[in-house]
């Protein structure tokens, strides 16, 4: 029989190595498939509906999901790219309703989707600020799927079931290299999201978009 102290250490040490993540509610989509009912297009080209998914036309514009900011959550999208340099983006922390497409570029956070960039700009990256732990994103044609954790001033992108940004607001990021970077500074734990339609790329594909409450 195993002592007392045993027994209370096991239990100590299994209590201590459960995961500390957040348990979640159920995923709500939050693109249906059919229309663009609860978002609104902002900036030049466009996001259409085609065969039950949204494609990126010209740009650089932003779709963006407008009855309710973003928090404590976690946000799943699926998308393909068209061509190896195809370029779009998944925006989050965004302060306030968008009117144009730079304020959330400025004020919020692009989570990259291109692949062609270095490691501080390719997909799963916080734009131009942090560097990718992995690159997994798959070939033209097939679906990849970005889990992004919008977790207080916690931001987590997992692509293809591998971690690529794990970024807590104060952690220093990359300095800023050009103007049509983001400007660098904290993020409201809460914002819209959206999705970015670029210009003189080949499109991005979206089959679904949902989210899900952290429930702590």
């Amino acid at each position: 029989m195993k002592s007392l102290f045993a027994i209370t250490a096991l239990a100590a040490l299994m209590t201590a190595s459960r995961p500390t993540a957040a348990q979640t509610g159920g995923w709500k989509p939050i693109f249906d498939g059919k229309d663009l009912n609860g978002w609104e297009h902002v900036g030049p080209g466009s996001l259409y509906v085609e065969d039950g998914m949204l494609k990126t036309e010209g740009g650089m514009g932003l779709l963006w999901y407008t009855p309710e900011k973003i928090g404590n959550s976690q946000i799943r999208v699926v998308f393909k790219v068209a061509g190896a340099d195809s370029n779009s983006g998944v925006f989050i922390r965004i302060p306030e309703k968008p009117t144009e497409p730079w304020m959330p570029v400025h004020k919020g956070y692009e989570i990259q989707i291109d692949n062609a960039g270095d490691d501080y700009h390719c997909t799963g990256v916080i734009y131009s600020q942090t560097k990718a732990m992995a690159r997994t994103q798959k070939a033209p044609g097939e679906w990849n799927t970005m889990l992004i954790t919008v977790d207080g001033p916690h931001t987590v992108v997992e692509l293809n079931g591998v971690k690529i940004t794990d970024y807590t607001e104060g952690q220093p990021v990359a300095p800023k290299r050009d103007p049509g970077e983001p400007d660098r500074g904290r993020r409201p734990d809460a914002g819209y999201i959206g999705l970015q339609n670029h210009p003189g790329n080949p499109p991005v594909i979206f089959k679904e978009v949902a989210i899900r409450t952290l429930e702590h």
